[in-house]
């Protein structure tokens, strides 16, 4: 299972990056479970929505993800995200098929 999460363009990109990479970022690798994390920054959209930045976050198996998801550190994680980012923030949850 998979945690996605899609960023809108910032107002100010490089205040998004200082607290993203330098704040955001160190606290997800503290969900216990997290099989692996990578983001991919867009550098330009051929259609649809704008997004700027993608962030996946991989448990593996669906009960690591639900632990996950109940965890304190998790709630950490959101509680970040809605004070810094809740306005161009999408989340999903998906799996491979």
């Amino acid at each position: 299972m998979k945690l996605i999460a899609l960023y809108s363009q910032p107002a100010d990109p490089a205040a998004f990056d200082e607290w993203y990479f330098n704040q955001h970022v160190p606290l997800v690798h503290t969900i216990s479970g997290l099989k692996s994390a990578s983001i991919t920054k867009f550098t330009r959209s051929l259609a649809g929505e704008n997004f700027y930045l993608m962030a996946v976050m991989d448990f593996g198996d669906a009960d690591t993800f639900k632990t996950a998801m109940r965890s304190p550190e998790m709630g950490a994680v959101g509680a970040d995200a809605q004070a810094h980012a809740a306005d161009i923030m999408t989340l999903m949850i998906g799996s491979d098929q």
